[in-house]
């Protein structure tokens, strides 16, 4: 069956394409061995490249899961059935998430952070995951002044997760910071196993953590038209980053049509796998770019959005 896009769907899509594709001069960005980057507005060191949300933080349940689905894949790979799997660029069947997004700031940056950067994080959200079948609807946005819970240290995340959490596994719960921990622009939880009908404090801890000034609109520059949060969900869907492993040779992500890298991007565009096929996947959703590099996912990747959903959140 097909799917269709109504007008209003495609200008919103359209809107949330430039929100996140169209570069400024007004970001500029100082890179520290490809890694690192310094805020020019004030001086704060980020470490976009260090989301830590890798297979050593999967359940063993995920990782067989996946290596299942890639082991059965390889073994295919000269048939019609693979050649098939990896044409598709939307999920078999349409994934609609409910999302909850909650606002921390400290006292001092209460009201920097507005509910139209919200309902913007949204509408790119939507710009990256409409083409592949996945569509998100903001259920609510609070707003939340406590200096503790804004950077999220410690034992403050899981206090601030158990108090603001909202709906079930299914649901989509986003926390934007507005002095996040660590220096990360992000982190999140990949999805594990959840018995039907489980009690909500067996999965309290499920959702994204963000630098609130990743939102369009913040003062992060070069990363602050909402990529960071496309990213982050991407984890909470089941995908890692295309340069899991950071080697040349392996399994990787366990995604077949994404190239291997062994490190992160720089400008220009690299090739750290040369003997591999592909060159760095720097407009992937799933690598480490700026948000004006991002465009998106393989059809490998949707194939496994689609499946992991089934098996982890849907219904739940």
């Amino acid at each position: 069956m097909r799917h269709f896009v109504n007008l209003a769907a495609l200008a919103a899509l359209a809107t949330a394409k430039q929100l996140i594709a169209t570069p400024s001069l007004a970001d500029p960005v100082k890179y520290i061995n490809g890694t690192h980057f310094v805020d020019p507005a004030t001086n704060q060191t980020y470490q976009h490249f260090d989301c830590d949300v890798t297979l050593k933080n999967a359940t063993s349940h995920f990782k067989a899961g996946i290596q299942r689905l890639h082991d059965q894949h390889v073994a295919s790979a000269h048939g019609a059935r693979a050649a098939a799997a990896l044409t598709k660029k939307q999920v078999p069947t349409p994934i609609a998430v409910k999302a909850y997004f909650h606002v921390i700031t400290t006292t001092a940056k209460a009201g920097s952070i507005t509910q139209k950067m919200a309902n913007d994080q949204l509408t790119a959200l939507n710009a990256a995951y409409i083409p592949i079948g996945v569509t998100f609807t903001l259920a609510g946005t609070d707003f939340t002044t406590n200096d503790a819970w804004a950077a999220a240290d410690g034992a403050d995340m899981d206090a601030l997760k158990q108090a603001l959490r909202k709906g079930t596994y299914a649901d989509l719960n986003l926390y934007f910071h507005s002095d996040l921990t660590g220096g990360i622009l992000g982190t999140c939880t990949l999805p594990s196993q959840v018995p039907a009908g489980a009690d909500p404090s067996m999965y309290v801890s499920d959702g994204c953590n963000l630098a609130a000034g990743t939102l369009p609109g913040g003062n992060i520059g070069g990363y602050n038209k909402g990529g960071t949060a496309i990213h982050e969900t991407g984890h909470w869907l089941g995908l890692l980053h295309t340069f899991e492993g950071y080697a040349c040779t392996g399994d990787g992500d366990l995604i077949a049509d994404t190239p291997f890298e062994s490190g992160c991007p720089s400008k220009p565009a690299k090739d750290s796998c040369p003997s591999t096929t592909g060159v760095d996947p720097i407009h992937n959703y799933m690598d480490y770019s700026t948000d004006a590099c991002y465009t998106n996912f393989t059809p490998g990747q949707v194939a496994r959005i689609g499946t992991l959903w089934t098996q982890y959140r849907q219904g739940q």
